[in-house]
């Protein structure tokens, strides 16, 4: 082994090698470090785990064949170097079927495979495609601002900054929109990101499968309180939620025209608030850039 380590060859291929191996050890290394910290490896709700799968399958796909490479490379790397007297170059290889058919056919069929995989599952788990459920679903309208988030129940008649209450394994039904730069929402326990862009609705049907505080944030940059811009999103127990409305609805603040225009102004670093919803006619107001007019 020393003698080969002298062989300028075999040392760059062993060199190299110890890179690429850590390299591919970081990543189970990461896991075992940080464990749950890593919420898109263990999401709490079903359409991000979903998603984790199929990242997770594509991963193994790719490995298929990129591990096999790696390891002919150096093995060839080896053997058809001039400090290897053994080794015997083949010109006829080149014209070898069984090699062409390998080194084409494989290749071709993953990425044949991962095609059909990523549009069936693209097709799955479509964002505004409504969630199968026994239990009704929340409709929670969203309108990304600088820099915050406001979040409006219609149904329930109130409205929030910066926090979302909704009970566990019932479907969320989200209407995005902004009234600001263009933004992006995202819960990463509970699925993937959305865009929320100014005079257009996009939509996003999530659901938690465990209570618990989950950090929603903006996954796109848009300024200098982007830092700020994150919210809770908190998945509780059916009785839980409700006490959290009952007492919404007895908030002493009112989101109406004239706090609506005050509460857009940017501001950084924003408090969680809770309203009362005063108009029901807000959102689509906003979706329209009809912007509702203060009290006279």
């Amino acid at each position: 082994m020393i003698k080969l380590l002298k062989t300028p060859v075999f040392f760059m291929l062993f060199v190299a090698g110890l890179i690429i191996l850590f390299v591919l050890a970081m990543q189970p290394l990461s896991v075992l470090h940080f464990g749950s910290d890593i919420v898109m490896l263990f999401p709490k709700g079903s359409i991000a785990v979903q998603q984790r799968n199929l990242l997770l399958i594509i991963q193994a796909a790719m490995l298929f064949v990129i591990i096999p490479v790696y390891i002919l490379t150096f093995v060839f790397s080896w053997k058809y170097s001039s400090q290897n007297p053994k080794g015997d170059y083949d010109p006829d290889l080149v014209d070898n079927q069984l090699a062409e058919v390998i080194w084409w056919g494989l290749p071709c069929l993953m990425v044949l495979g991962v095609s059909l995989l990523i549009w069936t599952k693209t097709h799955e788990l479509d964002p505004y495609k409504p969630l199968a459920s026994a239990n009704k679903p929340i409709t929670i309208q969203v309108v990304a601002l600088q820099w915050k988030w406001l979040f409006i129940y219609p149904e329930e008649k109130i409205a929030s900054v910066n926090f979302i209450q909704f009970p566990i394994q019932t479907p969320l039904h989200f209407e995005i929109t902004a009234d600001a730069p263009m933004n992006s929402f995202w819960i990463p326990s509970l699925g993937g990101q959305i865009y929320a862009m100014p005079k257009m609705k996009t939509e996003l049907n999530l659901i938690a499968d465990e209570p618990g505080d989950f950090r929603g944030s903006s996954a796109n940059i848009s300024g200098e309180g982007f830092s700020g811009m994150h919210f809770i999103a908190r998945a509780a127990s059916e009785e839980e939620y409700h006490k959290w409305v009952t007492s919404a609805k007895e908030s002493p603040q009112a989101l109406n025209g004239e706090t609506y225009h005050t509460l857009a102004a940017p501001s950084k670093n924003n408090q969680v608030e809770v309203y009362q919803l005063q108009d029901d006619h807000l959102f689509s107001q906003i979706l329209m850039q009809d912007k509702p007019k203060k009290n006279e």
